[in-house]
């Protein structure tokens, strides 16, 4: 039997457990579940997957015409479902006990059908949903990801270039100052200085044409 008002005895709104997935968050659905009739009504729910979600209260009594509230939990994901689809499934069962019956006093076989009791029971399926201020889809996540990494090397790569630029400049300027001095002992000075402005600068040079986006 499913959720709504085709219940003899309970109703349960809404029909379906909707859970907005984000990963490494729970997230959760609250169930409404009435009484419908004048007697005090015991429930018990079950599901598919009970180390995926956390379900309190798990079994109640409700009194004549009330009602209660069922919070279902979906433990933190690590990642997105294949195809945002689930497979799980919960059951709610239900059926009348004796007056003022404490969910404590409830025997052990309340809800097992051998024991001769009427026992009424609802299936609920389970929707996955992206949050609704999500992008709508791990895959638009993934490309945007990308395109900042791809941005970030590309102006890494312009800085290298700027900075290639900047040092040749100076290696240039360093050889003109030296044609113009005439001291021997600056010619070795600044042969290793200058070499090691140019080992710089052709590693800068590398670095650039090696870095994606380049072409």
């Amino acid at each position: 039997m499913s959720a709504g008002g085709g219940n003899r005895l309970i109703s349960v709104q809404p029909d379906e457990l909707k859970f907005q997935i984000e990963l490494e968050k729970q997230s959760f659905c609250d169930l409404k579940v009435a009484n419908n009739t004048e007697h005090h009504v015991a429930f018990k729910v079950k599901t598919t997957s009970p180390k995926k979600y956390f379900v309190r209260p798990n079994t109640g009594v409700v009194q004549p015409w009330d009602s209660c509230i069922i919070r279902v939990t979906l433990q933190a994901q690590r990642e997105y479902p294949a195809d945002m689809h689930c497979k799980d499934k919960f059951l709610l069962q239900s059926t009348i006990v004796p007056p003022n019956t404490d969910v404590d006093e409830l025997p052990s076989d309340a809800f097992n059908k051998e024991s001769g009791r009427t026992i009424e029971e609802c299936k609920l399926k389970v929707i996955y949903m992206f949050p609704n201020s999500a992008m709508g889809n791990p895959e638009d996540e993934k490309n945007s990801q990308n395109s900042t990494a791809v941005q970030r090397l590309k102006d890494e790569r312009d800085m290298a270039i700027r900075q290639t630029h900047q040092l040749q400049q100076e290696l240039g300027m360093l050889k003109r100052r030296k044609y113009r001095k005439g001291d021997p002992g600056f010619s070795f000075t600044f042969a290793i200085f200058v070499g090691i402005i140019g080992i710089m600068a052709g590693f800068l040079l590398n670095l650039t044409l090696s870095s994606p986006g380049t072409e």
